[in-house]
């Protein structure tokens, strides 16, 4: 009986020591006491680590005895360490608290900046929907694609970019089944990839610079002005710090790509500096034996400094430059290499020159107040060149901006006004009608964001804008936030929105421009649209809070009014009409993450059901993937390993010649090595090979005169890329 006793005495004992030695902690904002979902701990020296639930739980199993020092990290959060002497004798889970990032010891905190809605508030309490990708999320990207964004965008539910050149691979971005022209892409508050400037947009801007990407799905014209029918995505760029930042990125693919480029950051006592430079090489690629580029060749140089001065205490000033030069060819493989003859002449030439300045002013009145004064001037010039055919000319744009903030305990008032110029001059290069228009357009807005209580936040707004060409447009808006409970939260919003018609959309794009006549204004009204959107929110933990597990639903709804098409005429010129009808998309996003220790699952489902009204005609929205599904599969030791998978599936779309293109699925797999100061990654992209020129034609008539058809499915395939990230 004696020894039985004993032997139960030592099986308590071991569990007991085993449960001392599984670490718990609920990771919580200093400030609010709120969890933090995804927060890291790591274990120096061990290469154990793990993420917050959604209750803020981090556990890591067998952890050794005697002391062990814990590094606890999260996004906007100052980093916090701690010596733990283990076996614990405390069993519960520790509450380690993080402070936001500040800027010195007994400063005011600084606060959560979504520039996208003009609020100084954290995600979870803005009332419109809105998803950051940041962080981790763009290095991972990055790692894929790091010459340009179109893998962070075009991965995430709701979005998808769409190639309208063939053989230069030039695209746009759709967001839930609208035309790009519908979509306004911003950097840090400005408008700089618009009319003649956004064909090339995506293809031209790097991620390494950018903290985070914010993405606002459905009518956002009372924000920043017209053209975000469909949704508006602003990009971030990064800030100097205290601590210096100087980082290099060198990679390379397996069809003879080349991507070098730095990034370095810093901040001194009355001035900062940030300086972004890249180089990026394409070779050209013919993965299906066709004689016509899948990657086109190109060569890109980019710089962009920017100088921060911290005049007083309150008062600062930013000043940038961006600026870009790319000359990129596709065709007929044997003409780009040097070898072509009579039956190998078709090419597609894209020479451009982007430079940007950015300047932006503020001043802190007191605790409460805020004046900003912003300006940006963009220069544009981009030459397309076919065997019998240019298309030339030069954007000018300006934007300018005051405004003013107010910020108390229970509300936020945002009020100002700005003034946008958009001039394109074409080049005469040709008898043809010349496209060239200067509009100019002056708005008024002002915003509220009200914590009527604990739980529930609204947020209005309203803008008055007057076009010089369009007349004007009364713009408001209106979202509310419901926080039901710790575990559910559900949003309500919608607006309205318009689109000043110029000749830059996808439809001309594809044609390189020709034969499309400019716009009729006198006969020609602007676009608008109304939309809005309610999507419901609700994160748990399972199984004892082992897994923790969220889901977004969503459903979205958008109307454009009189929308204007490009039409053919009897001889062969095309031109914009607004024929009586509307355009409508409305579907629903899904989007799950389910997360085990160091597993992150996440899955998404698309559904969008787009049609276009004309007349007594209901047809089906050409270049929609009705159903799409996103699926990653990512395990991660925090500044250790990460190991991805990913699978995609597009259902069938409609083409504009009629058919209907085939179903497919992508998969791509992903992993990055870390030490302190550098990494080493590799991807390897679309693994099953998919491919348009596999099961479908790209186009018609011969390869010395191709007349090109949709791009619905990817042209490069299985592609291997890989490279060295270092950290100084």
């Amino acid at each position: 009986m004696k020894k039985f006793i004993v032997l139960i005495a030592a099986l308590l004992y071991t569990a007991t020591a085993y449960s001392q030695n599984t670490f718990k902690a609920t990771i919580k904002d200093a400030k609010t006491n709120q969890p933090l979902v995804g927060a890291t701990a790591l274990l120096q020296g061990a290469g154990k680590g793990a993420s917050s639930d959604t209750s803020g739980l981090i556990m890591i199993p067998n952890i050794p005895n005697g002391k062990q020092v814990f590094v606890f990290r999260y996004i906007g959060y100052q980093t916090f360490t701690d010596t733990l002497d283990f076996p614990l004798l405390q069993t519960e889970p520790l509450i380690i608290s993080l402070t936001p990032q500040g800027k010195g010891d007994g400063e005011e905190l600084e606060e959560v900046v979504i520039g996208a809605t003009r609020s100084s508030r954290t995600i979870a309490n803005i009332p419109t929907r809105l998803e950051v990708i940041a962080g981790e999320e763009i290095d991972e990207k990055g790692n894929m694609k790091p010459g340009d964004i179109r893998m962070i965008l075009a991965e995430s539910t709701g979005i998808q970019t769409q190639q309208t050149s063939a053989t230069s691979g030039n695209a746009s971005i759709r967001i839930q089944g609208l035309d790009g022209k519908y979509t306004q892409i911003i950097r840090d508050g400005f408008s700089l990839y618009s009319g003649f400037s956004g064909g090339l947009g995506l293809l031209q801007i790097a991620p390494l610079d950018l903290k985070q990407v914010e993405v606002i799905k459905g009518s956002s014209s009372t924000l920043y002005g017209g053209g975000a029918i469909a949704g508006l995505v602003n990009l971030v760029s990064k800030v100097p710090t205290n601590e210096r930042q100087l980082s290099f990125l060198l990679n390379g693919t397996s069809a003879r790509g080349l991507d070098a480029s730095g990034f370095y950051a810093e901040k001194f006592k009355k001035t900062g500096l940030t300086v972004y430079a890249a180089y990026n090489h394409g070779s050209p690629y013919d993965p299906a034996d066709i004689d016509l580029t899948a990657i086109p060749k190109y060569n890109r140089f980019t710089l962009n400094p920017k100088l921060f001065l911290y005049l007083t205490d309150k008062t600062d000033l930013n000043i940038g430059i961006n600026s870009t030069l790319e000359n990129r060819v596709g065709g007929d493989l044997h003409y780009i290499e040097g070898d072509g003859d009579a039956q190998h002449t078709y090419f597609e030439q894209n020479k451009t020159s982007r430079h940007s300045s950015q300047a932006t002013l503020n001043t802190r009145l007191n605790d409460k107040e805020t004046l900003q004064f912003k300006n940006s001037v963009s220069y544009f010039n981009r030459t397309i060149n076919l065997p019998d055919y240019t298309f030339s000319g030069v954007q000018l744009s300006t934007y300018s901006e005051a405004n003013y903030t107010y910020k108390s305990a229970k509300t936020d008032w945002v009020a100002g006004i700005n003034y946008l110029s958009d001039n394109f001059s074409e080049d005469k290069t040709s008898s043809f009608a010349l496209r060239s228009y200067d509009y100019k357009t002056i708005g008024v807005f002002v915003q509220n964001t009200w914590d009527i209580s604990d739980k529930f936040i609204l947020e209005s707004g309203l803008r008055g804008d007057h076009h010089n060409r369009y007349g004007f447009f009364f713009l408001p808006r209106i979202s509310g936030l419901w926080k039901i409970g710790p575990q559910v939260s559900t949003r309500l919003g919608g607006g309205l929105g318009y689109k000043a018609p110029n000749v830059f959309t996808e439809d001309a794009e594809r044609i390189q421009f020709r034969n499309v006549l400019p716009v009729d204004v006198a006969n020609t009204r602007a676009e608008r649209s109304y939309g809005a959107n309610y999507d419901i929110n609700y994160r748990t933990g399972l199984f004892n809070n082992r897994v923790s597990f969220s889901i977004n639903q969503l459903f979205f709804y958008t109307r454009v009014e009189h929308p204007i098409l490009l039409t053919a005429l009897p001889n062969g010129n095309l031109q914009y009409q607004q024929p009586p009808g509307d355009l409508n998309t409305k579907g629903t996003e899904t989007n799950m993450k389910l997360t085990y220790n160091n597993f992150k699952l996440f899955m998404g489902y698309t559904f969008a059901h787009v049609t276009q009204h004309t007349g007594n005609t209901i047809s089906t929205y050409p270049l929609v993937s009705k159903h799409r599904l996103n699926n990653v599969l990512l395990y991660e030791i925090p500044e250790k390993l990460k190991i991805g998978l990913e699978a995609y599936y597009f259902s069938p779309q409609l083409l504009n010649d009629g058919k209907t293109g085939k179903s497919y699925w992508t998969t791509g797999l992903m992993a990055e090595k870390i030490w302190e100061r550098f990494s080493l990654f590799i991807n390897f992209e679309n693994l099953t090979d998919t491919r348009q020129t596999k099961f479908d034609t790209i186009y018609t008539g011969t390869v010395t005169n191709p007349v090109f058809r949709d791009i619905y499915a990817p042209l490069d395939g299985f592609v291997v890329n890989g490279g060295i990230k270092f950290k100084l």
